[in-house]
């Protein structure tokens, strides 16, 4: 049985008179524990099935079952805890708090549970030095290389214990081994027992996903999984 199944997904935004149709019925079966990429040109509707399937935005039409729950029929406080609970994110850009230590940042989700701040930090630790930073853990992000910083957004996904890892473009800015290492880590996360989700530019993904699929004007031209 599926851990997700994405049924006739659509997404469309009005710009001026024209409608604009991001995704144009997308439908996927993912099971637990595989690792999807999903690839694609800029405007190919990538990031707009990721930010549906995480709850940050809501679907024009059609179904997102995550287990037991259909995503787009949640309210905004049943989204959160979805979110809280069940999905971890992964930017591009990092999306760090500039004033505070990585520890700190890594920490920061647990405040929302309402985790005591011993066990908060006990909990940041453990993933900081899982991710190789525990060295790092009172820098600031402007003390970090920008592989560093991502490892810490990393560790940040996995605080909450999330059985979904949606990343975006986690290698877009970084150089090519900072890449290969974050890479190396999200197939190590699959390999532990997670589904993870990559939207990607970055065709040196595949040789780590199980599927990869390919988006062209919102629609799935191809998908193709490796044993």
């Amino acid at each position: 049985m599926s851990f997700i199944t994405i049924t006739n997904l659509r997404k469309s935004y009005q710009m001026g008179r024209e409608t604009v149709h991001a995704l144009a019925g997308v439908s996927l079966n993912i099971e637990a524990n595989s690792f999807w990429a999903v690839m694609g040109p800029s405007g190919s509707g990538k990031s707009t099935l990721m930010y549906l399937l995480g709850g940050l935005d809501r679907p024009s039409s059609g179904q997102i079952q995550v287990g037991q729950q259909a995503i787009e029929s949640l309210d905004e406080n049943a989204l959160a805890v979805y979110r809280r609970r069940t999905i971890g994110f992964i930017f591009q850009s990092f999306n760090l708090i500039a004033s505070l230590s990585a520890l700190d940042n890594v920490a920061f989700p647990l405040r929302f549970a309402r985790v005591p701040r011993r066990q908060r930090h006990a909990r940041a630790y453990e993933l900081l030095v899982r991710v190789g930073l525990g060295d790092r853990i009172h820098h600031k992000p402007t003390e970090l290389s920008g592989g560093q910083q991502q490892r810490v957004a990393v560790a940040r996904a996995l605080v909450n214990n999330p059985q979904l890892i949606l990343a975006d473009e986690p290698t877009g800015n970084l150089d090519t081994a900072s890449g290969t290492a974050i890479m190396e880590l999200l197939s190590d996360l699959h390999k532990s027992g997670r589904t993870v989700l990559v939207v990607t530019h970055d065709p040196r993904m595949t040789s780590y996903a199980t599927h990869t699929v390919q988006l062209l004007d919102g629609r799935i031209v191809s998908e193709t999984s490796r044993d």
